[in-house]
């Protein structure tokens, strides 16, 4: 079985306001880029590393948090929100739903850790979830110790 890594959802943006991380990064990865802010490697490393395995990714770790894990609350601390796909039926001008095959398409979502860790994995499989980013606020970083 060969293994496809993606390159183009392993970049790291920042705006003034705000830290975009693509999720293809393993936690391994993560911890190596100098590019990524030093204050968000240092959360990754101390909070959320020792609950996870440097080999696995920044999506799949998102795609299977648990709802009562303390890391949601980390996650909230740094005001954290996924950039999300989810396949979605078209819709008409007017709100009615099209019919038959072909009528599904993938829809981008913002959406919080706490709504992402709330929807079961068997539905985000049902739904087609692909987690493509995270984005953090600096401001809410700096305020974390």
């Amino acid at each position: 079985m060969q293994k496809t890594v993606y390159e183009d959802y392993k970049y790291s943006m920042q705006d003034t306001g705000n830290i975009y991380v693509g999720c293809k990064y393993t936690f391994g990865e993560l911890l190596e880029q100098e590019d990524i802010l030093f204050k968000f490697r240092l959360i990754m490393q101390h909070y959320i590393l020792p609950e996870a395995s440097p080999e696995d990714t920044l999506e799949t770790h998102l795609y299977y948090l648990a709802p009562e894990s303390f890391l949601v609350k980390i996650y909230r601390q740094m005001k954290a929100k996924v950039k999300v796909n989810v396949i979605e039926e078209k819709k008409f001008l007017f709100g009615r739903k099209q019919n038959g095959p072909g009528k599904k398409r993938y829809v981008t979502r913002m959406l919080t850790v706490e709504q992402l860790v709330n929807v079961p994995p068997a539905e985000k499989e049902k739904q087609g979830y692909v987690i493509q980013e995270l984005r953090v606020s600096k401001l809410a970083l700096a305020a974390l110790t």
